[in-house]
């Protein structure tokens, strides 16, 4: 007879029937992978890529909802690939947070400062404790993401998804709501419908002078804001220029004006009449409508002065372009006596410079526009280095005891404007008119500081000439 072909069941053993029985409950009260993997991602795309920056909420920082929401993004496109893929993403996320922060920091739309990284080289930032500390965080930062893509990142359920979402929209609108009342101080390029200021325009400079065949002397001085509702700034703002002597040679008038982006910007603003950077003249090849190339035409002569290195943003290119005959930058001012300052931005002494630029304007009987861009009060201003400005306190006990960093800057301007009381009262000083004026406000990180200036206006001083004025020296 043939044997069945199923076998009876046997009884499965207790002991087996009991594991096999707990085993959902006991998987149940594991935690699940999918939880695990989302915490690693929160760790990489949210804390990671924001850290850095997330203590400056405390002292004040530009918007960054942008960076945010893109490392968000970008983290929930890679997560699920190799390990060398996502770091790879995650320097480019914090590449980019950083670029976009420092352009928001200084003014700059991001275009203008990938356009300046190639001059980066000539700056000094270990002379800003500032920079040593970012630059040591960021590189904890890299190395901590290094391992952490190395981790399981790939989850695939809709709901750590969603609270990947959700952790990444809530971080950048925290950023939003800790950056209000502060967006309006972080201006970068001028849209195309925004109205044109500038102290030249305001103030009729160029007119007057060639009306009255007189020299004009226009210096721009780095990072000189408008001060906001503090008494002691706005009695210290151009106050070295205020003595007897001055007033007895010039007629003075002063005001504000709008800016947009930073230093370059604002030399195409005052030296060319309208909103742009300096870039767009290099491309062109130069620009033949500028008050240089205006000047020149009218029969003055035309020289430029920089107390920093001539090719960093390529001035030494586009100065001859929009008309200066001669340039002289930091090389040359030193070769010629200044001393060299040091700081995050070295090079000539501004205080050293005006007796070169008032040997400028003695050298010939035609008449002259000679064109001063200022460095050394470029933030963050050291102390400790030659700059002459530790013991601010002899300027501004006040100053020195709020706002230390203000105080050191306030000591740079008082300087500069010393020395050009000096020069101005001898008696050989010829017959000028001067036009002094910032570039664009003092980009401090700390939001105390920074809201101590006018987000959005430049000062500017315009001294012009008193045709009635003879010509006997006095005291000043």
């Amino acid at each position: 007879m043939l044997a069945p072909l199923t076998a009876p069941m046997t009884a499965m053993p207790l002991d087996l029937e009991q594991r096999l029985n707990a085993a959902p409950s006991e998987a149940e009260a594991k935690p699940k992978p999918e939880w695990g993997k989302l915490l690693n991602w929160l760790l990489i795309w949210v804390v990671l890529t924001n850290i850095a920056f997330l203590p400056l909420w405390l002292i004040g920082s530009p918007p960054r909802h942008e960076p945010i929401l893109a490392a968000g993004v970008i983290g929930l496109i890679v997560r699920r690939a190799p390990a060398w893929a996502q770091f790879i993403a995650f320097l480019a996320v914090l590449t980019y947070s950083v670029l976009s922060f420092v352009a928001a920091v200084f003014n700059l739309a991001i275009g203008s400062l990938l356009y300046s990284l190639r001059f980066m080289m000539e700056i000094q930032p270990a002379q800003s404790l500032e920079y040593v500390f970012g630059a040591c965080m960021i590189v904890v930062v890299v190395v901590g993401a290094w391992f952490a893509v190395r981790r399981d990142s790939a989850f695939i359920d809709w709901r750590p998804t969603l609270a990947a979402v959700v952790a990444t929209l809530a971080l950048a609108g925290l950023d939003l709501w800790m950056g209000q009342g502060m967006r309006g101080h972080y201006k970068q390029a001028a849209s195309a419908d925004a109205p044109f200021e500038s102290a030249m325009m305001a103030t009729g400079a160029e007119q007057n002078a060639i009306a009255n065949n007189r020299n004009l002397a226009i210096i721009m001085v780095e990072s000189m804001g408008v001060p906001v509702e503090n008494a002691e700034m706005e009695r210290l703002l151009f106050s070295g220029l205020d003595t007897p002597m001055m007033r007895e040679r010039f007629t003075a008038s002063s005001g504000t004006s709008l800016y947009y982006n930073s230093t370059t910007a604002a030399e195409v603003r005052e030296l060319c009449g309208r909103w742009g950077d300096y870039y767009e003249i290099v491309d062109a090849g130069g620009d033949a409508s500028c008050l240089p190339a205006r000047m020149k035409n009218a029969g003055y002569e035309t020289h430029a002065l920089h107390s920093f290195a001539g090719f960093f943003f390529d001035r030494e290119t586009w100065y001859p372009g929009i008309g200066f005959e001669t340039s002289r930058f930091a090389d040359e001012l030193t070769d010629a006596g200044a001393q060299v300052c040091g700081g995050v931005f070295p090079g000539a002494c501004d205080r050293d410079v005006p007796a070169q630029l008032a040997e400028q304007l003695k050298s010939t009987d035609k008449p002259q526009l000679v064109y001063w861009l200022t460095v050394n009060s470029h933030l963050p201003v050291p102390s400790g280095v030659n700059l002459e400005v530790d013991n601010c306190e002899q300027l501004s006990p006040e100053l020195a005891r709020d706002y230390p960093m203000i105080c050191r800057q306030f000591s740079l301007w008082d300087q500069l404007e010393k020395a050009l009381v000096a020069e101005i009262g001898k008696p050989d000083f010829p017959p000028t008119d001067f036009l002094i004026l910032g570039d664009h406000m003092p980009p401090y990180f700390d939001r105390r500081l920074r809201e101590q200036f006018a987000p959005d206006r430049v000062p500017y001083l315009y001294l012009q000439w008193r045709d009635d004025f003879a010509a006997e020296p006095t005291d000043g």
